[in-house]
């Protein structure tokens, strides 16, 4: 294999890939190397593949929502078509629940609004319409179930939702990852699995590639960590986490697979893709096969658990699985709770305030698109098209910490400062969970 590259990126997570997609669509010799042994085949696979619009922060919203619009135009976007298919973006809606007036998504509604993006305000009289199913007995603060207080109802109801219009899923998230792939290679990107790194090599205080684990070395002046919950390790590697003033770590979650409910079968008009639940502490949604599933917004009962190695934690489910299916069957009476404990254990790449980091770092040449898990997967399209307009910005001369590269969105108009997603950034205010 010839090292007459560009471009290296380590990592074929759906954001690698289309990083690969961007900078091959650029004219640059690109080539993608990851550990395991196919595209998606980490922490992608175990995405819930949901597409939304609300951020807490501007930039992410203009992000998102620039987003959203590669995803409605995703097989032209790409410019191919994958042999083993091409995922669908089906768009249903999504749903958050609120308590109370302080639940501090007045914020994330200014963003949407500067943007234009279209929400409803749900009274009860909608949600008792549209919703008659669910139990809207308020329980919160979230509780474990082995907490004498499970159930209890908090003395509230819930009589008001946002709904976002603007929402939907995405069909695979791992076959998402291969059809970026399969664009990618058709502007000559090549790819390399089972392929680890030992070391990054520097050349006159510059990356200039890696050596592989068996002795490989493969040159390139420009090298971009997608490593996902492998990333915090590769920034060591590299000598750059020590000048990042935000930091990423590799956190275990569970997502939950149950039987849909009856209530929640898809109805002739779509249905909800996502609903919110800060009063019990999760996430949920319909999935393929007739599965729904449930996944924790990190609320302050559910422990933290950070992995030091990638490689070797526990991917079996644990009491989390039961204290988020108890939890969901508080909103869903006729939810089934299966003997056996089925979904997904894996880790999440995520940063100290759960928005990404998409930057250059204090070694010339030395990328990263890093903290990413959880919440851009929806973001994947647009992550691969900045980080290709960042890297021309800095190989180009410019000095992105002092003059930010701004990303021209293509189908909403207007720009989006890149520099909010900087690792010399001060942590941002957002809400500190999956939901971002």
């Amino acid at each position: 294999m010839s090292n007459a590259i560009d471009a290296l990126i380590v990592g074929a997570g759906v954001i690698g890939c289309s990083i690969a997609f961007g900078l091959a669509g650029q004219g640059r010799r690109v080539q993608v190397i990851d550990k395991l042994p196919a595209a998606g085949y980490g922490s992608t696979s175990s995405s819930a593949a949901v597409i939304r619009t609300y951020y807490s922060t501007l930039p992410s919203t203009r992000l998102a929502w620039e987003s959203l619009h590669h995803w409605r135009d995703y097989e032209n976007f790409l410019g191919v078509t994958d042999e083993r298919g091409m995922v669908h973006y089906t768009e249903t809606g999504s749903l958050f629940l609120r308590t109370d007036d302080e639940d501090g998504l007045e914020n994330l509604l200014t963003h949407q609004e500067t943007l234009g993006i279209a929400y409803e305000l749900w009274d009860d009289a909608r949600l008792t319409k549209e919703m008659a199913w669910l139990d809207r007995t308020g329980y919160g603060p979230p509780r474990r179930h082995d907490d004498p207080d499970f159930g209890e109802p908090s003395g509230r109801q819930i009589t008001r939702a946002l709904y976002f219009p603007d929402s939907g899923y995405v069909s695979d998230p791992q076959l998402t990852a291969h059809n970026f792939q399969a664009a990618a290679e058709a502007h000559g990107a090549r790819f390399q699995f089972n392929t680890a790194v030992e070391e990054f090599l520097v050349d006159g205080a510059r990356a200039s590639g890696v050596r592989l684990e068996g002795g490989e070395v493969i040159n390139a002046p420009v090298v971009v960590n997608a490593g996902g919950p492998w990333s915090s390790g590769l920034n060591r590697l590299a000598g750059v986490a020590d000048s990042m003033r935000v930091s990423n770590r590799p956190l275990r979650q569970e997502v939950c697979h149950v039987p849909l409910p009856a209530s929640m079968a898809p109805k002739d008009d779509g249905g909800v893709a996502l609903i919110a639940d800060a009063d019990i502490g999760n996430y949920a949604r319909p999935d393929v096969g007739n599965k729904l599933m449930i996944g924790s917004m990190e609320p302050a009962c559910d422990p933290v658990v950070w992995e030091d190695d990638p490689d070797g934690f526990n991917r079996s489910h644990s009491e989390q699985w039961t204290a988020q299916v108890y939890r969901q069957a508080l909103r869903m009476p006729d939810l089934q709770i299966p003997g056996q404990a089925t979904g997904v254990v894996d880790l999440y790449d995520v940063s100290d305030d759960w928005m990404p980091i998409y930057d250059k770092s204090d070694l010339p040449g030395f990328y990263m698109a890093c903290g990413t898990s959880g919440n851009q997967f929806k973001n994947a399209p647009v992550a691969g098209q900045l980080m290709a307009g960042l890297i021309d910005w800095c190989e180009s001369g410019h000095d992105h910490d002092a003059e930010p590269y701004h990303f021209p969105c293509r189908y909403t108009g207007g720009e989006i400062n890149i520099g909010a997603f900087s690792r010399k950034r001060d942590a941002a205010a957002t809400t500190g969970n999956v939901i971002g």
